[in-house]
Order: structure tokens, then sequence, then C-alpha cells
């Protein structure tokens, strides 16, 4: 079903898609959004997950050429969708595309989903622990909390290819300890929001708390993915800042140290103690 679109500022070639019906309307503790293209193989674990922790999820479909769209469309908790048909080719157009996408989600959610928290995420992170008991537990000075986020690796004992029926949460068993503050939970407040260019991280927070644990899968899905993420940065993005970068990373896909020349550590005290703070960006 397509949802009347006309309140809404969109592109040529986006359409606002509805879910499950029901979850519009109604009052929600916690919400979420996420932005994606092409993740059909993660993607029934990653709602399975959301759906444990969340009330509802709006998501963003970046011109997807594969089942994501039909796999958002079908799970229960899937209120919206903005599907856009046409991917954006200028790099630096589809970086600052990031917060109008993201903006638009969040005004939806506001008008249709009323709810408390959002909880902004992308298909391979897994926040560990009891996401809605963590919320429920903070004073109202909090309006905002970033969570500490970890890579995955594959190494010589642990490179077997993620597959569809598969749980993603500790799929791994090795971490590097470069840990990335990353804001993915804010109330409902009207003076936080996106402007063009913004990426992941709203504006306007004047109380951010960092907690919880998140486990980042970008790097490693299978080895076939990681040569697939070599050759999207190397094509898709300046070579200078990018993709040089990534082209020396492939047929590097197993791991025994992080790519920063670090000892890797399996999920828990271990690595949290021995965590090295890195800039937020991935």
């Amino acid at each position: 079903m397509t949802r009347d679109v006309k309140r809404w500022p969109l592109r040529d070639t986006e359409q606002v898609i509805t879910g499950n019906e029901a979850l519009l309307g109604e009052n929600h503790r916690l919400v979420a959004m996420t932005r994606m293209r092409n993740e059909a193989l993660i993607l029934p674990d990653t709602l399975d997950y959301l759906g444990a922790h969340v009330d509802a999820i709006v998501a963003y479909d970046d011109a997807s050429t594969d089942e994501t769209v039909e796999i958002l469309r079908a799970h229960p908790k899937v209120a919206l969708i903005v599907a856009n048909q046409a991917w954006e080719q200028d790099v630096d157009a589809r970086k600052r595309a990031e917060g109008r996408h993201r903006g638009l989600l969040l005004d939806m959610a506001r008008a249709e989903l009323l709810h408390d928290w959002m909880f902004c995420f992308d298909p391979d992170e897994r926040v560990t622990g009891d996401v809605r008991g963590f919320l429920a537990g903070l004073t109202n000075e909090t309006d905002a909390v970033r969570v500490r986020l970890f890579d995955a690796y594959m190494t010589p004992e642990d490179h077997a290819p993620y597959t569809s029926d598969q749980r993603l949460l500790d799929f791994r068993t090795l971490y590097g300890p470069e840990q990335r503050d990353i804001l993915m939970l804010w109330r409902n407040r009207p003076e936080i929001g996106f402007a063009e260019g913004d990426g992941r991280t709203p504006r306007g927070m004047t109380s951010v708390e960092t907690d919880l644990y998140c486990q980042h899968y970008g790097k490693s899905l299978s080895i076939a993915h990681w040569e697939e993420t070599c050759d999207y940065y190397v094509q898709h993005f300046p070579y200078e800042t990018y993709g040089a970068k990534w082209e020396a990373r492939k047929g590097q896909g197993i791991h025994t140290e992080s790519d920063f020349g670090r000892r890797l550590h399996p999920w828990g005290e271990d690595l949290f103690a021995n965590a090295v703070p890195m800039p937020a960006a991935k």
C-alpha cells in the first residue's frame, strides 16, 4: 500500500510505502529509524533483533536492487518505508543527502508514530543489553545517548560466511579495541533534528551520556562481502581519501590484528578495558 505523501517533501524518485498500518497513530515508547541499501542478507535478522527492543520502525531504502524493500514491508514492526528509486552517483551529493533522508524519517515518525525515544541504527549493528530497561533508568535531563561501537573481525579460525538463517549478534569471536562513540538514541524533543549534511548524528542535544555497547559487522560478514566493500569504496569514493586505503585492503579480509595494528579481543570486559577511543565517523 502506498501512503498519501502530499504532506512530505519528497523527491520525484521517492515514494512512501506503508508497512504495518496498525502501528500508525499510536503512542510508542521506542521507535527505530534506519537508512540502507541492498541489505537483504542480514535484514531478516536485523528486523527480528530490533523487534525485541522497539515498538515500530521507519526505514529509508536508497535504491536497493535486491529484496530489501519487500523484506521491510513484510515485517510486523516496520510502519513506514521511504523507497528511493534512483541511487545518487555523486559521492558528495550522497553524503549531503544522508541528513535529509534521516530528517525525513524523523519528521514522519513524529507525525505518524508518537514516541518517547528514537533509536537510529545501521543494519549491521547490534547493541547489546536491555535497551528499553536502560532508557527507563535515565533521568529526564538526559536527552541523548552515545553507544560504544567496536568492529568485529574475521580471523584464520573464524571466517565462515554469514548466512541469512543465522543470528548476527555474537556471530564473530574477536573484535578490534578501537572504540567509536556513536549517537544512536535521543528523546523526541522538537529541538533535536537533522540538517542536510549531518550524516547520522542530529543536532540540538544538550545533555548526552555515553553507555551501552555495540557490535559492528561491516568488516566481517564474509570474505566475499569484504572484497565487495573494498571495491565499493574504490569505485564510488574519492581515491585519495578512501579508495587508496580500501584498495590496499583487498585480499586482506582475514585478520590477525585490527586494521590499526592492535590485538583483537573477545567480546566482553577484556575488550572494554583495552578500548582505544577513535573518531566517530566510520
